[in-house]
């Protein structure tokens, strides 16, 4: 049997038929989403759906040569590919233009190319032949640095290209490594700062007093105290200890509290001074009974403090001025909804007005108005809302979730170690993006810019998904070809 027959036999065809469906639904939403009463057809190439059929049909030729190279050589030259990347985002740092305060984009004529795109099947790559690797597991925490090199390297040149959005997807790799054997804490940790963040920074315009600490920071250190209390009593099972913490953080705080008064100090050194002396008390529990078991706590309490303590100087001065609006606007710190706020509200209002059934194709006022902003684009699922309603947006998110769940099939049944990883890596991008890009739309994350896989327009992120996808239906398809 020929190779070519062997590879038809081998591919994932429901895969490729959800990704056909998929990248359908998203050229018609576009031209629901660009469309004028001048416009007369889809296949109108001064118009965006036109352009993105052109788009859609090198996307079909990319993805079946990349079906008819030689599994073996994305792993051999793994490496390779991702310094190439590496290389083509440092020159599109030096030469791309300012687009939106962006320089992130290279132009080839008419062509534009978001080289991003490429790094995260590159970085994916990188990745699955470096823990492929001979003898190589996923234990100590020592085994997460040369995997931190690897994604720290693209994440922080395209935060230099000010695309911020572009690098929080890299997180989405986070979720492949606890499948490999991070440990879970990796997750709860950063799952903790994000809660721990939100809360310093959402209740730090309320003052407890005038000039004399915020409530946000005294809740920051309530929820560390609390932390310890419950890993003490609930995990270490030492009860009698963890009780004496809250007599004892009890007693602390309302000592400092009486000094805080004939001084007149900041209520934010009360909560310091009680978090530290419960963290002088492990100590000594830790030196008097020999539990081993407590330093962990004792670093992650002061690390906590630190974090609180620089939360609000890094939201100010780390993010963009537009970031910082957007999270306020998200943690209902501020209402600007003709500034900030406008694309999210816009958006919620175009989706509430679909109701069950939708307005019908073409006929959504909202974005035929053009109220939407960037409504082909990172907003596109609000035009599956208005013109689709709740039946039409439930279908697509039934669409993706049977994507997800044939991805995470594939992964999963690999018998070698490099594509399972790749597997999980596709897998994980595609989840990060549609949850980021949904819960932006719907209101319920902060809006940072990312597109929705094979809906929103444009021929880098098509093409990127397309690669990523098609990468692992070939890694997938020498499986089979092996067996034969």
């Amino acid at each position: 049997m020929s190779k070519n027959v062997s590879i038809k036999y081998a591919l994932d065809w429901t895969t490729i038929f959800f990704y056909v469906v998929l990248v359908f639904m998203g050229w018609i939403s576009i031209y629901g989403a660009s469309y004028d009463f001048d416009q007369a057809s889809i296949f109108d190439f001064n118009q965006r759906a036109g352009k993105q059929f052109i788009w859609i049909l090198t996307g079909f030729a990319i993805g079946g040569m990349l079906l008819l190279i030689d599994a073996k050589m994305y792993s051999i030259f793994s490496y390779v590919i991702y310094i190439g990347a590496i290389l083509l985002l440092i020159i599109t740092i030096f030469v791309a233009k300012d687009i939106k305060g962006s320089r992130s984009w290279l132009e080839f004529g008419p062509i534009r190319f978001q080289p991003a795109e490429l790094a995260k099947m590159a970085t994916a790559l990188a990745l699955s032949k470096y823990m492929s690797s001979y003898n190589y597991k996923l234990k100590a925490w020592k085994d997460l640095i040369p995997l931190g090199v690897i994604l720290f390297i693209p994440f922080s040149l395209i935060i230099l290209q000010n695309e911020t959005g572009s690098a929080l997807v890299f997180v989405a790799f986070l979720l492949m490594f606890y499948r490999e054997g991070m440990n879970g804490i990796v997750l709860l940790i950063g799952t903790y700062a994000v809660f721990l963040f939100i809360i310093v920074i959402r209740f730090s315009i309320i003052p407890v007093q005038v000039d004399r600490g915020t409530l946000g920071f005294l809740l920051a250190m309530g929820i560390v105290l609390l932390t310890q209390f419950v890993y003490a009593f609930f995990f270490t099972k030492n009860r009698k200890e963890a009780l004496f913490l809250v007599i004892g953080t009890v007693v602390i705080a309302a000592i400092s509290y009486v000094i805080n008064i004939w001084f007149y100090l900041n209520y934010n050194y009360v909560a310091v001074f009680a978090t530290i002396a419960s963290c002088l008390y492990w100590v000594v529990i830790e030196i008097m009974f020999r539990f081993k078991r407590y330093w962990f706590l004792i670093l992650f309490s002061l690390g906590s403090v630190l974090f609180s303590f620089s939360a609000e100087y890094l939201f100010e001065t780390a993010l963009q001025p537009h970031q910082t609006q957007r999270i306020k606007e998200l943690l209902s710190m501020e209402n600007d909804l003709n500034g900030a706020g406008y694309n999210v509200h816009q958006s919620k209002i175009a989706i509430g007005s679909g109701g069950f059934w939708g307005k019908g194709f073409l006929n959504g006022t909202q974005t035929k108005l053009k109220y939407v902003p960037e409504q082909d684009t990172d907003f596109i699922f609000c035009t599956v809302g208005e013109e689709h309603g709740f039946w039409g947006s439930t279908l697509v998110l039934f669409v993706y979730w049977l994507l997800l769940m044939r991805l995470l099939k594939i992964a999963e049944r690999q018998r070698d170690q490099f594509s399972r990883v790749y597997g999980y890596c596709v897998a994980s991008i595609f989840f990060f993006h549609l949850t980021i890009n949904i819960g932006m739309v719907l209101g319920i994350m902060p809006v940072i810019g990312i597109p929705l896989p094979f809906f929103s327009y444009g021929g880098s992120s098509l093409w990127g998904f397309t690669i990523l996808l098609f990468i692992l239906l070939r890694l997938d398809a020498a499986r089979l070809e092996r067996m034969r």
